[in-house]
Formats: structure tokens, sequence, C-alpha cells
């Protein structure tokens, strides 16, 4: 099999990465990120709780959150609720306005609730809407929890935990196809009968 080489297909364009050190490793010791072409894409390593500016007038931070490892990088069963450079959450914040980006999350902590309380938005990992979906789709043999995604019914949900921290936009993201609040039904209007957006391509939340 061949690849086609598609450097003059008109499909390239720049942008920046902007990554923990830990991240920015992983992009450099495996060659499938080769994909990146360093003449278009630039690689920012930025520290953890580091403010740093990809627009002008927007401060972005990156901030640990409970997960694990990527999958590939797994070797026995892993912490799954460690806090490092790999599983991350961002905040922007421009002029007043305060919006949390979180699109993978194994424990809502009293840490973590007290950083989102108040927000303006918060996009939050919607992956499962129970913790043994994949085991009960019969589309997986791990739980939710196992793979680092703490799910949204259920004790210690995320429902109920970020429903308590008067968030302004409360938004489902990353909803695996399993997950039934994709589609109408009575688990989506539980969800959005809580107060919560359920986020779609093309989304657009103006605050």
């Amino acid at each position: 099999m061949t690849w086609p080489d598609c450097s003059s297909c008109g499909k390239k364009q720049p942008f920046t990465v902007f990554a923990t050190g830990a991240v920015s490793q992983i992009l450099a010791e495996n060659s499938i990120f080769g994909v990146l072409d360093p003449q278009l894409v630039s690689r920012r390593t930025v520290a953890i709780d580091a403010p740093f500016y990809p627009l002008p007038g927007l401060q972005a931070r990156l901030f640990a959150v409970p997960g694990k490892v990527p999958l590939f990088l797994e070797s026995g069963e892993p912490d799954l609720n460690v806090e490092g450079e790999t599983t991350v959450g961002i905040e922007l914040t421009a002029g007043t306005r305060r919006v949390y980006y979180i699109p993978g999350c194994g424990l809502l902590t009293d840490i973590l609730a007290a950083r989102l309380k108040d927000a303006d938005a918060v996009f939050f990992d919607g992956t499962l809407f129970r913790d043994d979906e994949m085991i009960a789709t019969g589309t997986g043999h791990k739980t939710g929890r196992r793979m680092g995604h703490m799910p949204i019914a259920g004790e210690g949900g995320s429902l109920d935990a970020l429903a308590a921290l008067n968030i302004r936009r409360k938004i489902y993201v990353h909803i695996n196809n399993t997950n039934p609040i994709w589609r109408p039904g009575s688990e989506r209007e539980h969800v959005e009968d809580r107060g919560f957006e359920i986020g779609f391509d093309g989304m657009e939340v103006r605050l």
C-alpha cells in the first residue's frame, strides 16, 4: 500500500500546536506525528498554569485534570486519576469572560470544582452517559472510568457535580457514539432539563 503525497494538494495550512512538555515529547518521539509538517506547523511548549496568548486579547492557561496516560503508553494497570501533563484542560479568558474546555476528565476534584465555579461556560467531557455503557452495548470491555472519563449520570457523575457550580453555560463535548444524549430521547431530555447543552459540529457560543 502506498500513501499519496499531498504536499501540493492545497490542503495544508499553517497553525501552532501549544502543548505541555510531556505531550511535546510524545510528539517528538513518535514518527506518526511527522505528518505535522514543521514548515507549516510550529510547536510551542507551555508550562502547566502558565498564561500564554494564542491571539491578541485572549489569555490561555493549561491545567492538569485527573486522568491517565494515553492508551498507547499504558503499561499494566495505569493510575486512573493522576494529575500530570497528559490530561489537561484549558482556561480561556478575555476581558471579564472565563471559559473552560475539558474534553477528558476522570474525576471532578474539589480543586477543579473551585476553578470552574461561576465560569461563563464550561465545555466538559461527555464521552459516556453511564459508566458501564461500552460493556452494556457490546462495543467495549472497559468502563468509562477505566478509560479516564467520568460518566454523566449515576453516582459521582458529572451531571450532579457540575450542576452545583453556578456555571452560566454547561456544554457536553467529546460525546461517544454509544452515548444516547447525541440523539432525541429521555437521556437527552434529562440532561437538558438540568440546564446542560449538547455540543455539536459547527456550534457557536456567544457570551
